[in-house]
């Protein structure tokens, strides 16, 4: 119990890092070629700039674990790490 709480006050600190920032934490980026920057973009793919920081983790990490279905978010959330996820989710969910 005492690991699964350190290791939540280790994401959470890493994710507010990176939502500090104004750089994207390393892959973020890639997600733009799909998800789309604009509101004024008509995609049936998400725009993720501004969604809950939760909301993000749990698609992925539901996309991971086959839980979600998807064409190619399954395979692409597989590379990523947990605390990946939850630094490309704490900067997408400041992003405007």
């Amino acid at each position: 119990m005492q690991r699964v709480l350190a290791a939540a006050i280790g994401f959470a600190s890493i994710a507010a890092a990176v939502a500090a920032s104004a750089e994207p934490p390393a892959g973020a980026v890639a997600c733009s070629g799909c998800h789309p920057a604009s509101t004024r973009v008509a995609s049936p793919v998400p725009r993720l700039a501004g969604l809950d920081r939760a909301a993000i983790v749990r698609a992925m990490q539901d996309f991971r674990s086959g839980a979600r279905p998807a064409t190619v978010m399954d395979r692409i959330a597989k590379g990523f790490t947990d605390a990946e996820i939850q630094a490309i989710a704490a900067w997408y969910a400041v992003q405007k």
